[in-house]
């Protein structure tokens, strides 16, 4: 198989792994068991995990809170802010191609007697600052907007937005999710209040993410009870989870230019590589300010999902966007935000490479994919007619 949808889950690093199986063991002890040593063990490997993902975000440890996964860490930081205001600040401001794990959120939130401001994007995916700038009120009491879209790859100006939204007294989240092992993220340098992280994104494992909170910020519990993660976030800590997503963001980030400069080579090399030999082609997002890993087509006069069903007949794995959304027969949000319409939001192709992808495995995929759309665009009276016409 050539697995090129990265953007939904990476496969779990050896490393990572071999950190993991001592907790998954002998050392299974519950990290609150302090009053003996499998406990303490625990305990410890949890410290030192927090310390880790702490040095590789340039935060403190004690900002550092571990979640179930990057939607929870989402959810959280919404949910939190705007309980801890206590009706005091009920306005949020958001873009219209986040993950729905904030869209949700928000919408959630909009039940609840809170406005949401949904900022548009360019044809390119990108947020303009001065949009944010004049969607800030008083009540303002959070913005959130992600580092890295999921699905086109777009780069947001998350330090000037930030800067923006401190200016004016709110607080700025990111969604990083995507954006983690992919580039370098620095939360000072970001100027964050908050941050959401998930470890199967870069190589860790499922089921583990967290979530960055700047010390003096203040935020409700997202899940009560016990003292777990400083009293914030209740659960017995899945010890053997976080010690794999720390050693897979380590990992991540010590190969990080070498392993981007690799991604954007073969992401160069697809792109220019499908622009030229499948014509009809768009795409989505830009090509500066853009994940190294991500290349995002439309096809006209075709569906993303014919392609995809080709594609694993051919033994190439691929989405049409966001894995999250994967059930939904509804075209990407995200791509009718950059203004696609329907038929050809419908014809979307996401393929997301890994450092592990190789030269080799591209070249196959410019094979295959050609003819796919060819035969498939052979079926489409839409592409017939467009054909009659050019042979006038």
């Amino acid at each position: 198989m050539i697995y090129m949808d990265n953007n939904a889950t990476t496969a779990l690093h050896a490393k990572a792994l071999e950190a993991m199986l001592p907790f998954l063991t002998e050392h299974y002890g519950n990290a609150s068991s302090k009053f003996y040593k499998t406990g303490r063990d625990a305990e410890q490997a949890l410290y030192a995990a927090r310390q880790s993902v702490a040095n590789q975000i340039g935060a403190k440890p004690n900002e550092v809170y571990f979640t179930g996964s990057g939607c929870e860490a989402d959810n959280w930081a919404i949910k939190g802010i705007i309980s801890a205001f206590d009706g005091r600040k009920k306005h949020i401001i958001t873009s219209e191609i986040e993950h729905h794990a904030i869209l949700n959120s928000c919408a959630y939130m909009e039940k609840h007697g809170c406005e949401v401001t949904y900022l548009p994007v360019d044809e390119y995916g990108r947020v303009n600052p001065v949009d944010v700038e004049k969607s800030l009120r008083d009540d303002t009491a959070i913005v959130s907007i992600m580092l890295a879209n999921n699905e086109i790859g777009t780069i947001e100006p998350i330090a000037d937005i930030a800067e923006i939204v401190h200016s004016h007294g709110a607080l700025m989240h990111t969604d990083a999710v995507q954006a983690m092992g992919h580039m370098a993220v620095d939360v000072r340098e970001l100027g964050v209040d908050l941050m959401s992280m998930s470890a199967h994104k870069f190589h860790g494992p499922k089921g583990v993410g967290a979530l960055y909170i700047k010390n003096g910020v203040r935020i409700d519990n997202f899940i009560h009870g016990g003292g777990q993660e400083r009293g914030k976030r209740a659960a017995t800590e899945n010890v053997a989870g976080i010690v794999g997503m720390a050693k897979a963001l380590e990992t991540a980030n010590e190969k990080l230019a070498e392993n981007c400069a690799h991604m954007r080579r073969l992401r160069d090399k697809l792109i220019d590589g499908v622009l030229e030999r499948i014509p009809y082609t768009r795409l989505n997002g830009t090509r500066k300010e853009r994940l190294c890993n991500n290349a995002n087509f439309s096809f006209k006069y075709i569906e993303g999902e014919s392609i995809l069903m080709m594609l694993d007949m051919k033994g190439v794995a691929a989405s049409s966007g966001s894995a999250c959304a994967s059930g939904s027969l509804d075209p990407s949000h995200v791509l009718l935000a950059i203004g696609l319409p329907h038929e050809i939001a419908h014809g979307s192709l996401r393929l997301s490479l890994s450092a592990d992808t190789t030269d080799a495995e591209v070249d196959e995929v410019l094979e295959i994919l050609p003819p796919i759309v060819e035969r498939l665009r052979e079926m489409s009276p839409l592409y017939e007619e467009v054909k009659r016409k050019e042979n006038k």
